[in-house]
């Protein structure tokens, strides 16, 4: 029975490589032909990179592009697509009331600051703190040091697209964007908000973000395979991906008001993280289940980050507690995105109720054939803590 307060999702923003915007994006994994790969900028690592982008479309001051990194650039872009989709872009009175909630990471370092200091060091200077301080000082912009602080990717989608209620910023890999959309959705549900824009970017084509997986042996260096199968492929299994997805969430009563499109409805976000091992994990993943209801879904959508150990652990919670159900692990066409884990998920199902059809098999035996859907189940492994669990069910009556 709907309510109004029902938590509804009327704008979807995708920057992947598989296309800009919601309808490109859906198209091609509809009709999933493979995924889009750069394999030699980053030998021995593959990236699903970033298309050709105009940022000029939603960003316009050369001004702005320019004081972004790309990490925020792609996010500024993918919420302007966003809002436009939702049919509040440009809109002064609903953008001024909207709610924020990014994921965010840290920023991005300058590679040849860096290796300035790097190269210093390996001279042997007499003073290696000195040295430090003097290429800093010299080299480093100043618009770049602020861009390390998280919060600036929310501020510059306040400052572009003039949205100005109250603002969040999460961090911590996937765990931030399951966080986002549970707050965003909670706060409606209360009442205390009726419209927020919520999502996350990340740059997988930048080598301090590849360096950090690597240490902790997270990547792939085998190369491409489905997600769910790559256990044999040389590395730790991840597949980064430049992106972002940001969606619009709405009150029903809100949504219907401005007879806004409606595209599905998402129910109780359920979320955890702790220890990581098999017995841990599949206790918490049982309780999120059972919070979230989703093997009650008539498929899952996964975001599954190829990690070994953590997939493995997801097939078996999924095997034993949601069987017949069938699966697709969007990871395998878009990559790792990190922070946009969650909310991309999140709009693929939305995206496949409204249109009545269903995610295809993204080439791995373990994603059975399924019928069309009529409420999906979203589930979100990071690639070393947070676990998240959603549910988006078909939209009924008015907008839908």
């Amino acid at each position: 029975m709907s309510s109004p307060n029902d938590v509804v999702i009327t704008g979807i923003g995708i920057l992947s490589s598989l296309g800009e915007g919601a309808e490109a994006n859906w198209n091609a994994l509809r009709n999933f032909a493979g995924p889009v790969l750069e394999r030699e900028r980053f030998a021995p690592y593959t990236v699903h990179p970033l298309p050709e982008v105009d940022w000029s479309l939603q960003i316009a001051k050369r001004g702005d592009q320019r004081q972004m990194e790309a990490w925020q650039r792609i996010g500024t872009y993918t919420a302007g697509l966003a809002l436009e989709d939702a049919g509040i872009k440009g809109d002064e009175a609903l953008c001024a009331s909207m709610d924020m909630i990014v994921a965010a990471s840290g920023g991005e370092r300058d590679v040849d600051v860096d290796t300035m200091i790097l190269n210093k060091v390996a001279e042997g200077v007499d003073d290696v703190g000195v040295a430090i301080n003097e290429v800093l000082t010299t080299e480093l912009r100043p618009t770049l040091f602020l861009a390390q602080l998280s919060n600036l990717l929310a501020g510059n989608i306040s400052i572009v697209h003039k949205v100005t209620g109250s603002s969040r910023t999460f961090m911590g890999e996937e765990g931030s964007g399951i966080s986002a959309v549970q707050t965003a959705a909670a706060r409606i549900r209360a009442g205390q908000s009726t419209h927020a824009l919520v999502g996350g970017a990340y740059n997988a084509e930048h080598p301090d973000m590849l360096l950090g997986y690597e240490l902790g042996h997270y990547l792939s260096r085998g190369g491409w395979a489905p997600v769910w199968e790559r256990e044999p492929v040389e590395g730790g299994g991840i597949v980064s991906g430049s992106g972002g997805a940001f969606l619009v969430l709405e009150s029903r009563e809100h949504a219907e008001a401005r007879s806004a499109k409606i595209y599905g409805v998402l129910g109780p976000v359920a979320a955890d993280q702790g220890p990581v091992g098999s017995p841990e994990t599949m206790k918490r993943l049982e309780r999120l289940a059972a919070e979230a209801g989703i093997a009650e879904t008539t498929m899952i959508v996964s975001s599954a980050a190829g990690i070994h150990a953590r997939t493995a652990d997801e097939k078996a919670f999924l095997a034993a507690h949601a069987p017949g159900i069938p699966v697709r692990g969007v990871t395998s066409a878009l990559g790792h995105m990190r922070d946009a884990q969650f909310p991309m998920a999140v709009a693929l199902a939305a995206l496949s109720l409204s249109h009545g059809e269903t995610i295809p098999s993204l080439g791995s035996g373990f994603e059975a054939a399924a019928d069309v859907p009529a409420s999906i189940g979203v589930l979100t492994l990071g690639f070393n803590a947070a676990e998240g669990m959603a549910v988006v069910t078909r939209a009924q009556g008015a907008g839908a």
